[in-house]
């Protein structure tokens, strides 16, 4: 009877025994799971306070992960320097209220002279005349504000007195006047300019304008603004963008980005629908074209319309999108990459020594390649795409061959839903792109390029929020080409614009000789247009 007893009690604690022992790795797994949320909770906290407080520049040191911010003074102190004696002083000043003079050079000057009346040129003393022995300067800045004029063009017609009496008809001749901008409207060629330039260039919405308007004593409304908008991009600046565009898929270099836009009246879908505005440009040593491509969405079958008949290379982020497209090479962006360590260090708790992190080994490989591409600039004067090839295969291909080495040792001990991880894992996915660059001296290490030219859209969009309609959100697009086209050509942007309404209804749109006049990067704009080189 005992034994009996004992072998159930034994087979009772064996059964107890495994199931706590399952529970227990159960519980064991689940809190790891927790503490890994936990973690990633904890790193976006960091990551957040860092967008919000901390800097923005993703700029490295290079020494700044191996010495201490504090004690600079201390690092950087020589006491064989000399100290800057009286006149090095008063030398720097000297130079100083040059450069003042020099950065107002390319401005018109208006000079006004003080002078005594001849009643006041009276010596105080003996009370005989006194003569100018010299004068003093001082020099200001004037602005003038914008001005509101009615300009009335009137336009006088002839008729023959002869013919009036005694011919059957009479013959009309009228004095040549310049072609309307917009017929039946009082847009003319500089107030169409002016609305686009305040809202494409400065930020500044057709609400804002419209008040603005009222305070100089003109009443438009925001709606009549707004159809002066469309009217001017699509009846004349699409012309400029339609050969833009086909200039630019003859290159075998682009860049390419994309970006949120909200559109209110879609067809089909609700308000607050994500649209998006997709943006090429260019690359390095051609004349820059930018052009701006609203859609409905994000899908691949964009990028493939407005690219097609583009064979070359082609600067992206991490985008799929951009994956399947016809004769085209992608080169992946090594600013993602390196962002992307860059927000893994930040993430990580602030007691910690981060120069000795894993995630500081990872940007310094990344901070390696860009100071090898500032060399090869600085030891080449006008370096050649020959010349930067060869430099990049002695010096960045043995970099790459080493991060990648450390990539694949580093993945399996890093957790992949982690900033490290998510860093790590989207630089081995990527790794086929990003190494591309070294194929050709043109190509560029990142698609910094094209981040650039997106930015002033998404700088825009921040002060007038959304596109009421499709067919404005096209207008915007093909303003947005010209404007930043004439910017990165050194155009100003307000004087091209009045420029080419003063000239586009002069010309036959379909003369392409005539349309290739007026591109931005043509000698034959005036030189009113130009940007003044800036004095250093």
């Amino acid at each position: 009877m005992s034994n009996s007893l004992n072998m159930e009690k034994s087979a009772l604690n064996s059964s107890t025994i495994e199931e706590l022992t399952a529970r227990n790795a159960e519980l064991e797994k689940q809190n790891e799971v927790l503490q890994a949320k936990i973690n990633w909770l904890e790193e976006q906290f960091r990551l957040s306070q860092q967008h919000k407080f901390g800097t923005s520049s993703e700029k490295t040191n290079p020494d700044q992960l191996k010495l201490s911010l504090f004690n600079e003074a201390e690092i950087t102190a020589d006491l064989k320097v000399e100290e800057p004696t009286l006149e090095t002083i008063s030398y720097n000043r000297k130079k100083y209220v040059g450069q003042r003079d020099t950065k107002l050079e390319n401005l018109p000057t208006e000079t006004i002279h003080y002078r005594l009346s001849e009643e006041e040129q009276v010596c105080l003393c003996c009370g005989g005349n006194v003569h100018e022995i010299s004068s003093e300067t001082r020099r200001e800045i004037k602005v003038i504000p914008a001005q509101v004029t009615v300009v009335e063009h009137v336009q006088h017609i002839y008729g023959c007195r002869q013919c009036e009496r005694e011919a059957i008809e009479t013959p009309i001749v009228k004095a040549k006047m310049p072609a309307p901008v917009y017929p039946k409207s009082l847009a003319s060629a500089s107030s169409m300019a002016y609305i686009m330039n305040q809202k494409y260039v400065e930020g500044m919405p057709l609400y804002r304008q419209e008040k603005q308007l009222e305070r100089l004593g003109v009443y438009l409304s925001r709606q009549t603004l707004a159809n002066w908008m469309i009217y001017g991009a699509t009846k004349w600046l699409s012309t400029l963008y339609n050969r833009m565009h086909e200039l630019l898929i003859l290159n075998d270099r682009l860049h390419a980005d994309e970006t949120t836009l909200q559109v209110l009246a879609e067809p089909g879908r609700k308000a607050d629908s994500k649209s998006y505005m997709w943006m090429y440009r260019s690359g390095r040593d051609v004349p820059p074209i930018i052009l701006y491509d609203y859609q409905s969405t994000r899908h691949s079958k964009h990028p493939k319309a407005f690219l097609r008949g583009f064979k070359g290379y082609l600067h992206v982020d991490g985008y799929a999108g951009y994956n399947d497209i016809k004769d085209v090479r992608l080169v992946g962006c090594w600013a993602h990459s390196r962002r992307k360590f860059d927000e893994a260090l930040k993430s990580l708790p602030v007691n910690i020594d981060k120069k000795e992190t894993t995630a500081a080994e990872g940007l310094q490989f990344c901070n390696q390649l860009f100071r090898i591409e500032k060399q090869v600039n600085e030891k080449f004067e006008n370096c050649t795409p020959e010349q930067r090839k060869e430099y990049r295969l002695e010096h960045s291909k043995p970099v790459l061959d080493a991060f990648l080495t450390w990539l694949k040792t580093k993945r399996p001990q890093v957790p992949p839903k982690s900033k490290l991880g998510e860093a790590i894992t989207y630089t081995i996915n990527q790794w086929s792109k990003l190494v591309v660059f070294l194929e050709d001296g043109r190509l560029e290490l990142d698609n910094n390029r094209g981040e650039r030219s997106i930015k002033p859209f998404v700088m825009g969009r921040k002060a007038w929020l959304f596109a009421q309609s499709m067919k404005g959100a096209t207008s915007s697009a093909i303003i947005y080409s010209i404007v930043e086209t004439a910017k990165e050509n050194q155009l100003n942007p307000l004087n091209y614009l009045t420029y080419l309404f003063e000239q586009l209804p002069l010309i036959d749109i379909n003369d392409v000789e005539a349309i290739d006049q007026l591109l931005p990067w043509a000698q034959t704009i005036p030189t009113d247009c130009r940007i003044p080189n800036k004095s250093k």
